[in-house]
């Protein structure tokens, strides 16, 4: 969502940062650089201009200009100055779901995705914190509306209200709050029917809902792609109905992202949840600063940390790390950080988090090292027998020509991958040998939620943006392209010097 911007900004602050000193000209040229960025970006005029302006008066000062590193402190204004923009005047904190049940009324236009955000704020509330979530669809309009939202239900195993034909929106908003008090229920969510412009039908329906429930959180449904018009729709339904906050979708798609950052100074509405693809699972906190750290190409460990808690399994973890300190690594533990990699965002996903190779993510997919290739590396281990992965060893030129013929692809394919295979193994022995072990113990219990380990921040908190940069350089051969992709599978990478492997053919 924020390529563009991300990559017109990264220009600016790399020729600020090369200069030893900085006079005031140079500092007013790279902001008027970062004005268009912005504006290109669609984000409006008065909050581009009220941003330079912010940013404008600390940077020209002498703290700045007689500063050490004058570039670096010019880059630091402006992310401060892009997370007050992101957060406003105070942090919105959690959702108030405190005082069980707890209503939580969805609005919004239709097409913003309004039912399958009810589905995935319920399936996390679910599972992250523990709530017993009710769903109900209030929309008696879009044909197959209330079927979807309990098609979703079933999915991801949270209840919905049973649908009886002929109610009006708000007796089956009673209906839901009178079920949720009986069940025992944390938190009831509210899918109300959207329109295709904004309406006074539409509005005094939900005005009439509001009133019923009396909600702890109203939440937004936005298209992040509508640009600047999702923001007017912010205003209008805050002006009649009154929200607490925004939840901005399709924020994975190719649109330029002004709208999230002239969210909060137009309307005083936060953005609470952002939608990253069609998946239940894909949706993230909106984090001002970290969101504000992959824009100016600084990375995100923190949501990577927290992709690794979600997606990896402690007891195979402990499993795999244990035959990792005994220097064991065979075919089904490479298999299994493929898999990993695939779940965590494929390469590309899990580079744009790392400080410093927001750049390389993209010359990975420039080279062709795109994620249809461990796609087929995956294939080829599939396609060995059980002996085969425990031991590579086995693999001699018939059973090749049968496993690279079973998977669809070339013997020379299967070579790579065993090359692979035999570097990743010597670098598990080496670490064995250099008593690293304990390292390893220590990082991998922290991610996995180990006993008394550190929560994601602390992690991310304990690691060197500037020494994951270098170490990231000094794996990529001196050549740009990435040998190795720290954060594998517990602080493992992948060995530099694997030339040729993955083009695409």
């Amino acid at each position: 969502m924020f390529e563009n911007l991300s990559e017109r900004l990264s220009g600016v602050f790399d020729r600020l940062t090369k200069q030893g000193a900085l006079s005031e000209e140079d500092v007013k040229t790279a902001l008027r650089e970062v004005r268009v960025a912005l504006l290109e970006a669609d984000v409006s005029l008065p909050v581009a201009r009220e941003f330079i302006k912010k940013v404008q008066d600390q940077a020209t000062g002498q703290s700045v200009t007689k500063s050490v590193t004058p570039g670096q402190q010019v880059v630091k204004i402006v992310h401060d100055a892009l997370v007050d923009t992101l957060r406003g005047d105070e942090d919105p904190g959690k959702l108030k779901i405190d005082n069980p049940p707890a209503p939580i009324l969805m609005v919004g236009l239709q097409g913003g995705g309004k039912t399958t955000t009810t589905g995935k704020l319920a399936k996390r509330l679910k599972d992250r914190d523990g709530k017993k979530v009710l769903m109900a669809s209030l929309d008696i309009y879009r044909p197959a509306a209330m079927d979807q939202l309990a098609v979703l239900g079933a999915q991801i195993g949270v209840d919905t209200l049973p649908i009886v034909k002929g109610q009006k929106p708000v007796d089956i908003a009673k209906r839901a709050k009178q079920q949720a008090a009986l069940g025992g229920y944390d938190v009831y969510m509210l899918d109300t029917a959207g329109r295709l412009h904004i309406d006074e039908i539409l509005m005094q329906e939900v005005e009439d809902v509001r009133n019923v429930v009396d909600p702890r959180e109203t939440l937004l449904v936005v298209d992040g792609l509508t640009g600047q018009v999702a923001v007017e729709v912010a205003q209008e339904f805050d002006d009649k109905i009154g929200i607490s906050g925004v939840v901005l979708t399709r924020m994975d798609g190719d649109g330029r992202g002004g709208a999230a950052l002239s969210m909060r100074a137009v309307t005083g509405k936060p953005i609470r949840f952002v939608g990253l693809g069609e998946k239940m699972d894909a949706i993230e906190t909106f984090e001002p600063d970290r969101i504000a750290g992959r824009i100016l190409g600084m990375g995100d460990i923190v949501a990577l940390v927290e992709k690794a808690q979600d997606t990896i399994e402690a007891e195979q973890a402990e499993r795999m790390m244990k035959r990792m300190m005994k220097g064991h690594f065979n075919m089904n533990d490479l298999k299994m950080q493929l898999d990993q990699m695939l779940k965590m965002g494929g390469m590309e996903g899990m580079m744009s988090m790392m400080p410093g190779m927001g750049k390389m993510a993209k010359q990975v997919q420039d080279a062709g090292m795109d994620d249809k290739v461990i796609q087929r590396q995956i294939a080829l281990i599939q396609s060995m027998t059980k002996k085969e992965r425990a031991n590579p060893a086995l693999l001699q030129a018939s059973r090749k020509k049968r496993i690279a013929a079973g998977a669809g692809q070339q013997v020379s394919d299967l070579n790579k991958l065993l090359k692979m295979h035999r570097q990743m193994s010597d670098v598990m022995k080496k670490m064995g040998k250099m008593g690293k072990g304990k390292m390893l113990k220590q990082a991998m219990s922290g991610m996995f939620g180990g006993k008394g380990g550190p929560s994601p921040e602390e992690m991310a908190a304990g690691m060197d943006p500037k020494a994951l940069e270098a170490a990231a350089k000094a794996m990529g051969g001196g050549r740009g392209m990435p040998g190795g992709l720290p954060g594998l599978g517990g602080g493992m990478g992948l060995p530099g010097g694997l030339s040729g492997f993955g083009k695409k053919k």
